[in-house]
């Protein structure tokens, strides 16, 4: 960042107690793109806190790759930690290194094939349940999918059907009561109100269910080839493995990471492809020859490249984290402003994946864009929707590989046009951006002959 002057500047429009949350709220993904137009580095409030968000690539370079100085925290962080506890995405840097190491091998190359096998069960079950000429609301219909996923990625023993869906209902209320906390002072949190109470609740349950699971593959003689297996048996440098409060952080962790993110990006893919037909008969085109109607299995990955190119330009305009943040752990300088310690920075893969020196008419949805050619001169940093340096989400490979999978095989299955009732405005959790409303009516495709 030699000789690089910085533009510092604040966000119009911030009121009292909220700050900029009903900018956020009413419309993220303007709100986020716009702060570019004020400077490199812009301060904005969310809820009561402060952040300073990066919105030029050397910033973001400086922040990503110090992940001492910049370590995991920040409103959103906060709020998670209260029920997702001291997991990999929210525990700080003095843990993250051993975290990852123990983790790490569950997103093993060797270990991301049997997932693929629940994948495929998991998306045949979703299909079958489909009617041709029906209607169904999107993201409601893959975050059940997402999460039945990943539940059963996890937990491949017979916990029986009640504690599999008391885990996955206190999931749903616990990190849906996160957002909203993120913008109120800690004294409110606190108050008997029903959402502080429902969250509460949810949290404890959660909490209560998974430890109870944990105890119950202790118990086991061998182990069950799933995530928690995998989990239980890492052990570190020294011998030690994971305590039991640990294993239920990373299993709320994977919960989250392995959920609402994968089915934000489905809704957006199918949205885009209902107003793209071009880009729709291509991705029918190749799933026709590769998958002739059936679901697609880990092994039709390297066969399906415009799926992938589809894929990655989904998550280049709607990517999985909205804002990731970081809390300073001693005083430092960013774009000439001195941070104290405890100052929060913020940055958004969005700001840079829609840069026009980076993207021609990056306002486009053009899959093309990720064929090989195209891709030569990009730099790493353009291309972040999973974050970057030491703290990537480690479950980045699993994510695109079960999109990937489900767009494919229901491209294979099924065309689709949008109804009336689809809202596309872009609606705030607490982790993503996902369209308000995603309204399929279904049309069974039953071709006379299958590509060959």
């Amino acid at each position: 960042m030699t000789g690089t002057e910085f533009h510092r500047a604040t966000a119009p429009g911030a009121l009292p107690v909220v700050g900029h949350a009903l900018r956020l709220l009413r419309d993220p993904l303007a709100f986020v793109t716009s702060l570019p137009n004020y400077g490199d580095l812009v301060e904005i409030r969310l809820g009561p806190q402060k952040v300073h968000a990066i919105c030029h690539p050397d910033l973001l370079q400086q922040v990503i790759t110090d992940d001492r100085t910049f370590d995991k925290g920040g409103p959103l962080f906060e709020r998670l930690r209260d029920f997702m506890g001291n997991g990999l995405a929210t525990c700080p840097h003095a843990d993250h290194r051993r975290q990852r190491r123990l983790v790490q091998p569950a997103f093993s190359r060797s270990r991301l094939t049997p997932y693929g096998t629940v994948m495929t069960r998991e998306l045949g079950s979703m299909l079958e349940g489909w009617r041709d000429g029906a209607v169904i609301d999107a993201f409601p219909a893959f975050s059940a999918f997402t999460l039945r996923t990943v539940s059963r990625s996890l937990f491949a023993a017979d916990l029986g059907q009640d504690r599999i869906e008391t885990i996955q209902q206190s999931f749903v209320d616990a990190f849906s009561g996160a957002l909203p906390r993120m913008f109120v002072p800690k004294a409110l949190q606190r108050l008997p109100l029903p959402g502080n109470r429902r969250y509460l609740n949810a949290s404890r349950t959660l909490t209560a269910t998974v430890g109870g699971v944990i105890a119950q593959y202790r118990q086991s003689v061998t182990g069950h080839g799933d995530l928690l297996s995998v989990l239980l048996a890492a052990r570190d440098e020294d011998g030690n493995g994971l305590s039991d409060a640990e294993v239920r952080d990373q299993v709320v962790t994977l919960l989250v990471a392995g959920s609402e993110t994968t089915a934000a990006v489905m809704s957006w893919a199918v949205a885009e492809l209902a107003t793209h037909p071009d880009a729709a008969r291509r991705l029918r085109k190749e799933t026709d020859y590769v998958l002739a109607g059936r679901t697609a299995t880990w092994d039709d990955l390297p066969h399906l490249p415009y799926t992938a190119c589809v894929v990655n330009e989904v998550l280049r305009r709607y990517p999985a984290g909205w804002m990731i943040t970081r809390t300073t752990s001693s005083e430092t300088q960013l774009a000439g402003l001195t941070l104290p310690p405890g100052s929060t920075v913020g940055f958004s893969p969005l700001i840079l994946q829609t840069r026009p020196d980076y993207y021609r008419m990056p306002e486009r949805f053009n899959p093309d864009r990720w064929l090989p050619h195209a891709t030569l001169d990009m730099p790493r940093i353009a291309f972040a929707p999973f974050g970057g340096g030491a703290r990537k989400c480690i479950g980045d490979a699993f994510a695109v590989a079960e999109t990937t999978l489900a767009l494919a095989s229901i491209a294979a299955r099924w065309t689709w046009e949008t109804t009336a009732a689809t809202d596309l405005r872009p609606a705030l959790s607490a982790s993503v951006i996902r369209p308000r409303r995603v309204c399929l009516r279904l049309a069974s495709r039953t071709p006379e002959r299958w590509s060959t």
